[in-house]
């Protein structure tokens, strides 16, 4: 039985291990720890699942709770998925700020998977990696 919750101390190293487990570390600093432990220290709205003490999803947002809510990580266990895991912790995340627009960019193995589940794909969004590119 999966067992949903918000969590707010959430370990860095539990995170780095649900990326791994769900193919997600591809595109996240794992080699990183200190970073993994500031992006989830800063995150101020982490929904998890759990198979007992087994992490085996997570929501990691940054919202206002009134207008915007940025899922930054959607990550799922492979072992997990296609188990509606991922749809309930979108589902919660959203619970939690109604209000807002929730807004993620999509893992491009998951672009066919958000549109299945009632979100709108979005086709002006602007990504600057680097400061230096930015144009004076």
């Amino acid at each position: 039985m999966i067992h949903y919750q918000l969590e707010s101390n959430l370990s860095a190293q539990e995170f780095k291990e649900v990326l791994i487990q769900s193919s997600l570390a591809e595109r996240r600093p794992i080699g990183d720890l200190e970073r993994l432990e500031a992006m989830v220290r800063h995150a101020n709205l982490i929904l998890t699942a759990r198979e007992g003490h087994k992490l085996v999803g997570v929501a990691r947002a940054l919202t206002d709770f009134t207008y915007c809510t940025y899922l930054s990580d959607l990550a799922v266990d492979q072992a997990y998925q296609k188990q509606g895991i991922g749809k309930e912790l979108i589902r919660r995340t959203k619970l939690e700020a109604p209000q807002a627009t929730l807004i993620l960019l999509a893992a491009p193995k998951a672009v066919d998977y958000y549109p299945h589940i009632g979100m709108t794909q979005h086709e002006a969004c602007f990504l600057l990696r680097e400061l230096q590119d930015l144009v004076p």
